[in-house]
Order: structure tokens, then sequence, then C-alpha cells
């Protein structure tokens, strides 16, 4: 299932049959990548890097949507974080990839008490976000220029009860009290959306849907409550801070997920929503592949949703390929 590659090449097809000029030819190497390149998924046109540096530095929350493991998307998340910040945004790194208990331990890093190795062992980020190294760069920029970090994630423990023993509703009280007080799992748009794509794993049967679907929600809810909370971090001018959030995309495509629960707590909130495509990076391994189906997501089911699924995305190369490598045909 790889939605972002065929929406890409969907709006690209798009800019070609708009184009009023023919382009030049331009002989095409045999090892030849296509450019890299901002396109608005409003306007379905392409757009310069300072047009979008401009519209994210008015926001309230930035969401830079990801696939964990793909590295590229780190590097922007990057890039973006340290443009807003050279335009004066007074800005705060929100973490899915951290668990608000760890909040204390997060401070302590931020502040310069501890350094990253003894923040890593603290929270033992390993064992709960295997390629936790991906963020290092991210941390440390933050780290650097006084950019407070705020920890998202409900605890991992607790999202497991949600989703294996029945839903929200059978959670004990001591795992309750560590997810929001308010919780709306009524969102048939959602739950369609996630139960589209949750049909891939082998072993989802229609019966642990829900529960599963929940366990989203209760993550979606934790980290919005989380967001609006680090944006009142105290800045010099007392103004709310540009809440810069690094999530899985699946949290936040279409203004779903978590950027919708933002909304409920913080109306008129001014979002803009930034996704990536995989450019052939979002590979399985042969034990992932083992553990899931090959499915379908046709374009009518993600128009039903009835908006982009960003404000922008981000067309990434293809991955260079080595010398002796056929041509791309």
């Amino acid at each position: 299932m790889k939605t972002l590659p065929i929406l890409a090449s969907a709006v690209l097809s798009l800019l070609a049959a708009c184009t009023t000029v023919p382009p030049p030819v331009i002989p095409k190497s045999p090892h030849a990548v296509r450019p890299e390149l901002w396109i608005d998924l409003n306007r379905g046109d392409e757009v310069s890097d300072a047009e979008v540096i401009a519209d994210l530095a008015g926001a309230g929350v930035v969401y830079v949507g990801e696939a964990h493991t793909i590295k590229r998307h780190h590097d922007l998340q990057l890039q973006l974080l340290q443009e807003l910040f050279l335009r004066k945004i007074p800005l705060v790194l929100c973490f899915e990839q951290l668990e608000a208990r760890d909040q204390p331990a997060v401070d302590r890093y931020a502040r310069g008490e501890i350094d990253l190795a003894a923040f890593v062992k603290t929270i033992d980020w390993p064992k709960k976000w295997t390629n936790y190294t991906d963020y290092q760069p991210l941390c440390e920029f933050a780290r650097a220029h006084h950019i407070p970090i705020r920890a998202l994630n409900a605890p991992a423990d607790t999202i497991r009860a949600v989703s294996r023993g029945g839903g929200i509703a059978k959670l004990t009280p001591e795992l309750r009290t560590q997810l929001p007080a308010e919780i709306f799992t009524d969102d048939s748009v959602y739950e369609h959306f996630t139960n589209l794509e949750l049909a891939m794993h082998m072993a989802m049967d229609p019966a642990k849907l829900r529960p599963v679907f929940e366990a989203q929600v209760a993550r979606d809810e934790t980290m919005a409550a989380n967001i609006v909370a680090g944006r009142r971090t105290e800045t010099a001018a007392d103004q709310p801070r540009t809440a810069f959030v690094v999530l899985g995309s699946g949290h936040m495509r279409f203004g779903l997920g978590t950027a919708e629960r933002v909304r409920r707590r913080d109306p008129g909130i001014v979002e803009r929503l930034v996704i990536l495509t995989e450019s052939d990076e979002g590979k399985m391994t042969d034990a992932q592949k083992a553990q899931t189906r090959d499915i379908t997501i046709a374009h009518a089911d993600l128009r039903a949703v009835g908006r982009p699924p960003a404000d922008y995305l981000r067309v990434l190369p293809l991955v260079a390929l080595p010398p002796n490598h056929p041509p791309i045909p």
C-alpha cells in the first residue's frame, strides 16, 4: 500500500496536462532521477521553497508527516525547523516518538543538564522507538538554540491495553488516568480511513478493528492535548509558540487524527500539513511482508474525505542508481 507515491504521480500528471507552454525536450540520462520539488495540493501547482516557508511561518502548528524509517524525511524535517528558526519564529518541537510521561527527562536534556546519551538511557528510548537515532539531529538543534521539546505520546503499554483489551472503556482506572479525560471516538470518516489501512495486516479481522481504531484515537487525543499545552510554553512576548510536530503521516493526513483533535481544543488555530513521498524507500522486511496482505485503496476512497491530504507535498528524488544499473524506462 503506497498512497503517497500514487498521489504524487497523479498531481505531477495534472501539472503536465495544465502546462500551456510545452517544456523543452531535454535528453534523459540513462540514470536520471526526478527533481525535488514542492507541490501545493490546494492549488495543484509547484511552489518554491521560499513560498512554503513563508506560509508555514504564519501557522500556529506545522505537522510534518513521515514514514518513520525514511532518513530523508527526517532530513527535511530538520531543514524546515532550521528555516523557521531563522525567521525568528518562537517554536516548540513536538515528538510523537517521545512519551509524555518522560517529559521531566526531556526538559533536563533540553536545559543542558544531561547529554543525549544520558537522556536516551534515562527514558530507555531504544526500547520504545528503535530508530531513535534518526531524531538526534532535531533534538540537538533544538537544544542548541533553546527551542523547547515536547513529548507527545501516550504510554505504549496503555495503548496496547486499548487495542488488545477491547477498547478504552475496558481500561483499568489506573491506565485510564494516563489518557486525556475527553476522548471522542465517534469519527466515522477517520475510522473508515484507518480501517482501510488496517486491512493490510494478515491478523486483522473485523472484530479487532474497533479496539485498534480506539487505540489510534487514544494516541491522537494524547498528542493533541500535549501539542496545545506545549504551545503555551512561556515566550518573551508571552505569545503561543508555533508547534513543529514530527509524527507519522497517518496521524495527520487529510487534517484528521491528531490535527482534528488539536482544532477541537484550540478552535481557530492556523495549521499547515506537510507530507512527503516515499520515493521507493518505504520497503518492508521479509518478516513484515509475511504479516501483510495486498490491498487496494482506490482514489474514490480517498476523495470521499472531501479535502486534500495535506497543504504541501514534498516530492523527493528517486534514490540514485549505481552506474551499472539498467536505464530507467
